[in-house]
């Protein structure tokens, strides 16, 4: 692990809702799965910023990759992982299906994901381009633009899926919890 990598994992550990996420996904175990996106980033930001270590966090992102790509499949995780988090609000994306819905959404068509690693990479920010994944203890950290724009608080566009328009609507929200963030323009 990198210097930063147990940097973030040491603040994660101290997000007593994290652990208690992390705690469930490893005991249902879906695959190839990562707790990651804005909570995770959120976290380092509220960390870094002496805010409440879930302040500004609306729900907790938990994706896997499973070759079941069935509705129906992705509805048990769903349910079974809510049913263990009564108390948080979560979003559960098998990566796999998401070429199936993704066009009905944001207009653009775009091919299956080969991985969950896969999906991360393709994130809208390179700071919130984050997955964690706990087993036995130890943590495993996806973040494929690495962890120094999260850590020096750099919001910078990853491109390759997101739009100018939503993107520039994801760093007014975040500036209105965190001004001290640094903004790449598009």
């Amino acid at each position: 692990m990198t210097t930063l990598e147990k940097k973030l994992v040491t603040i994660l550990q101290n997000n007593p809702k994290i652990c208690h996420i992390l705690q469930v996904l490893e005991s249902i175990n879906p695959p190839n799965w990562y707790l990651g996106a804005g909570c995770i980033t959120q976290s380092i930001w509220n960390n870094i910023c002496n805010c409440e270590i879930d302040y500004g966090v609306k729900d907790y992102d938990i994706v896997y990759f499973d070759c079941d790509i069935s509705q129906h499949k992705e509805r048990q995780y769903t349910q079974k992982i809510q049913s263990a988090l009564p108390e948080i609000t979560i979003d559960v994306t098998n990566q796999a299906r998401v070429h199936l819905w993704y066009h009905n959404i944001f207009n653009k068509t775009i091919q299956p994901y080969t991985s969950v690693e896969d999906a991360i990479k393709s994130w809208p920010t390179t700071a919130s381009a984050i997955g964690v994944h706990k087993e036995k203890q130890q943590f495993s950290v996806c973040a494929p633009f690495g962890l120094h724009d999260l850590f020096s608080l750099i919001v910078r566009p990853n491109k390759l899926l997101i739009t100018e328009d939503v993107y520039i609507a994801k760093v007014q929200r975040w500036l209105e919890k965190w001004p001290q963030l640094n903004i790449i323009e598009w």
